[in-house]
C-alpha cells in the first residue's frame, strides 16, 4: 500500500444534479388581491379595474409573479385573469398560487425545458440533502425526464445513494 489517498467517488464518473438549482432567482413577487378588496370581502369589478389601471408596475419588472389572494374571500375567476392579465407585460413570467407554488410551477416548466443529451449514458445522482425544501414533484419530473437517456438514476449524496433506475 503506497498510503495514496484515492477518492473513488470522483473517479466513478457519477454526477451530481442539484434540484436546488432549479429554484428561481431571486424568487417569486406576490401580487395579492387581499388590499383590492371591499370591506375585506368583496372585489368590486369597477373599482378593481380602476386600481390595475393606476397600478405601479415597478416591483414586478422581470421578475417572477405569482397572483394570489391570503383573504378568505370568494374571488371570480376573471380577477385573477385581470391582474395577469396586467401584470404580464411587465413580468418574466405569472404564475397563480402561493410563492412555493409559483417556485414548484417554474422548477417544473425548467426541468421541461432542460436539455438530457449531456446525461445520455451517464450515472446520475440527484442531490437528496440540501438548506432548500425540494417538493416530491421536482424529483419526480428529474426522474421522468433523465430515466430514458442515462445509464442510471440515484438519489442522495455519491458516497451513499439509493439505486432508483439501472439501464438494462
Amino acid at each position: 500500500m503506497n498510503g495514496e489517498i484515492v477518492n473513488k467517488v470522483a473517479a466513478s464518473g457519477i454526477v451530481t444534479i442539484d434540484p436546488a438549482a432549479f429554484i428561481p432567482e431571486p424568487g417569486i413577487v406576490e401580487f395579492d388581491l387581499k388590499p383590492f378588496l371591499f370591506m375585506g370581502l368583496i372585489l368590486k369589478e369597477k373599482d378593481f379595474r380602476e386600481a390595475l389601471k393606476n397600478l405601479d408596475v415597478t416591483p414586478y419588472q422581470q421578475v417572477l409573479v405569482t397572483v394570489t389572494c391570503s383573504a378568505d374571500a370568494i374571488i371570480p375567476q376573471w380577477a385573477f385573469m385581470l391582474a395577469a392579465s396586467t401584470l404580464q407585460p411587465h413580468a418574466r413570467a405569472v404564475y397563480f398560487g402561493t410563492a412555493a407554488q409559483a417556485a414548484e410551477q417554474y422548477m417544473l416548466q425548467q426541468i421541461d425545458q432542460m436539455d438530457t443529451q449531456p446525461y445520455a449514458d451517464v450515472r446520475i445522482v440527484l442531490k437528496g440533502c440540501g438548506d432548500a425544501a425540494i417538493p416530491a414533484s421536482v424529483y419526480v419530473a428529474l426522474t421522468r425526464k433523465l430515466q430514458p437517456v442515462v445509464k442510471s438514476l440515484m438519489y442522495g449524496e455519491p458516497c451513499s445513494t439509493v439505486p432508483v433506475y439501472k439501464k438494462k
